[in-house]
């Protein structure tokens, strides 16, 4: 299997060497196992794409591949103007069968091939909502770490390269030979979310200064009852309004927002403080403990118990 790893501008080299550096491991684990399947890896610059004099004295190895990966972005912000000739190929390269594969800020690269237009996509859940204002035909979700959409999978967060690549050795060669990369290289392979990490962090910058006035307020006041009513008195606007231009601004509805504001809340003292989440469900606002857990289940995908057990 023709596996092709994208060097452009800015691409993490830890993840460009790190997919390329697993693949070889797995081939190594196939072999123990008498597996005839392989992994062929080549890691290719953007200027060997782009380049015609270089194409021109090269062999075209371009063509044929299994897999193409994007790697995360770690400096410069190429991934949000790529050059057109790169979809181009990209476009050429899923055509021809390969599965294209994208991770964190290389999924904004995939996106704009068009590739991703009504299919489901992940990237770093910083990046969502840039990504869902560039590309609104994309179905973007960023709780997931990894999206196997068939042809296309994209994965979130800058070391979700590792999830990826596991992944793929699962889906090319067995699940076997992942289970033992992962031992090998010391990696949980059990399913991850990307809603374990993510932090909640509502746009301000909209330029609703009435929302932007109540965004402020509700930070400032959480712990406190709130209610529909009341902040769209505050905002000086009817309820009906109100929670037409909140949407707007923020994306949420005000319920919603302030759901995850408390439950954001709730993951910093359980981080920072040896409070029970009795305790830490009353101090962020909420009168009815079994509410807070389950609200906090929905939204981070963890009991309390398991996320103080997973980030203390």
């Amino acid at each position: 299997m023709k596996v092709q790893i994208i060097n452009y501008p800015g691409a993490m080299q830890t993840a460009t060497l790190g997919l390329y550096e697993m693949f070889l491991f797995a081939n190594r684990f196939a072999e123990e196992h008498a597996l005839t399947a392989r992994f062929e890896v080549e890691i290719t610059d953007v200027s060997e794409l782009t380049n015609t004099k270089i194409e021109s004295t090269k062999p075209d190895n371009t063509k044929g591949n299994n897999i193409v990966i994007l790697p995360p972005n770690i400096t410069d912000e190429y991934f949000l103007a790529p050059e057109a000739v790169l979809s181009q190929w990209i476009i050429k390269q899923h055509k021809q069968g390969a599965v294209i594969c994208a991770v964190c800020a290389g999924t904004f690269i995939l996106a704009e091939t068009g590739l991703l237009n009504n299919r489901p996509a992940t990237t770093h859940w910083g990046l969502a909502t840039q990504l869902e204002t560039l590309y609104t035909e994309v179905n973007v979700n960023s709780e997931k770490i990894i999206i196997n959409d068939g042809d296309l999978i994209t994965a979130g967060g800058l070391m979700s390269w590792m999830d990826l690549g596991l992944e793929l050795v699962a889906q090319f060669l067995n699940p076997a030979i992942m289970r033992q990369l992962g031992k090998h290289l010391i990696i949980d392979t059990a399913p991850r979310e990307q809603r374990y990490y993510q932090s909640f962090n509502p746009r301000f910058d909209h330029g609703d200064d009435a929302i932007h006035k109540i965004q402020t307020h509700m930070h400032a006041k959480y712990h406190t009852r709130l209610t529909v009513a009341s902040l769209a008195e505050k905002s000086h606007l009817s309820e009906r309004t109100f929670a037409r231009h909140f949407i707007q601004a923020t994306g949420f509805k005000a319920n919603e927002y302030l759901q995850r504001l408390r439950i954001q809340k709730a993951c910093e003292l359980l981080e920072s403080t040896k409070k029970t989440f009795e305790v830490i469900a009353y101090d962020v606002g909420y009168e009815d403990v079994s509410a807070c857990r389950k609200s906090f289940v929905k939204i981070i995908g963890l009991t309390p118990k398991e996320f103080r057990r997973r980030f203390v």
